[in-house]
């Protein structure tokens, strides 16, 4: 049987490093974060999120897991996510871009911050299925922008029975 979403499974069989410097752009009560920041004790993760109450409960989770290696931000990621240029391995888009106003300037921050030959995880929500928001963004639209920031696609992949997978990597 199809799994909803399992981030594990997902970032498992990506190609982290023990050590990479990781920004999860919208991350939320860190599900995301919480796995890579236990699989990769030497890394750095930086969760982005504008909500206080998402950050208040990531807060609290890595307190009572004794988490150590990951600094949350309250930012904005469509205007400017707080990290310094070229200092990120990868950066996390996962259920991120439908609730956006603007894809390209969240691809054009995740530029801004990721070294040279950097990836992007994007993951959301499939078009027509019965579950989900109301207006999913379009993986091809998604693709479309990316290329057109100096991205090339390097990966594409089922992520769930909702939800796509790509993999972009900085030129």
């Amino acid at each position: 049987m199809a799994e909803f979403l399992n981030p594990e499974k997902i970032l498992f069989r990506l190609d982290f490093k023990d050590g990479d410097v990781i920004a999860d752009f919208g991350s939320g009560r860190g599900e995301w974060v919480v796995f890579l920041a236990k699989k990769l004790k030497n890394s750095k993760i930086f969760a982005i999120d504008i909500l206080d109450e998402a950050i208040s409960v990531l807060q609290k989770r890595l307190s009572q897991q004794k988490i150590e290696n990951v600094e949350i931000k309250k930012a904005n990621v469509e205007k400017n996510c707080l990290l310094l240029n070229e200092s990120c391995d990868w950066v996390l888009m996962t259920n991120l871009l439908f609730e956006v106003d603007d894809i390209s300037n969240v691809f054009n921050e995740a530029k801004r911050v990721l070294k040279k030959k950097g990836r992007i995880l994007v993951v959301d929500w499939k078009k027509d299925v019965s579950f989900g928001p109301v207006s999913p963004v379009d993986p091809e639209r998604v693709k479309k922008i990316a290329m057109e920031k100096g991205f090339k696609l390097e990966k594409e992949f089922e992520a769930g029975i909702y939800h796509f997978g790509l993999v972009f990597q900085k030129e």
